[in-house]
């Protein structure tokens, strides 16, 4: 069940390269607002499963009597952000500097935050 509520924040070709997903777009600065619309989407899907995940963590947690998951689940996600930003920022680079640097990092950012979303819900299951 917590899987359906994903599929809302996701766009429908969930696993295609978000630049493709922008097929329509007829200019690069089109393409550019389309990919970074993904991104905004992404990002609420992915805050959404740390937050089921950091549940799952808690009761985990109390279970338990430790409190080892969810600090462990705190440090992979700044980790999995630190990861994430050098990652984009190392596509970017491989564009010299031109003009379509941008749409490669959010790009970047929109498949990683993707299979970020597959991580946490894995974890919160």
């Amino acid at each position: 069940m917590r899987h359906v509520l994903f599929v809302l924040f996701l766009p429908s070709a969930a696993f295609a390269d978000p630049t493709l997903e922008c097929w329509d777009a007829s200019s690069q600065v089109e393409i550019g607002s389309c990919v970074r619309d993904a991104e905004a989407r992404v990002d609420k899907a992915v805050e959404a499963s740390y937050s089921l995940a950091m549940r799952a963590a808690k009761e985990l947690d109390d279970i338990t009597e430790r409190l080892v998951a969810q600090p462990a689940l705190e440090a992979a996600q700044d980790a999995w952000v630190a990861y994430r930003d050098a990652q984009c920022e190392a596509v970017g680079a491989s564009f010299g500097g031109g003009s379509g640097t941008g749409i490669a990092i959010t790009a970047c950012r929109v498949d990683l935050g993707r299979a970020r979303v597959d991580q946490l819900l894995g974890y919160a299951n």
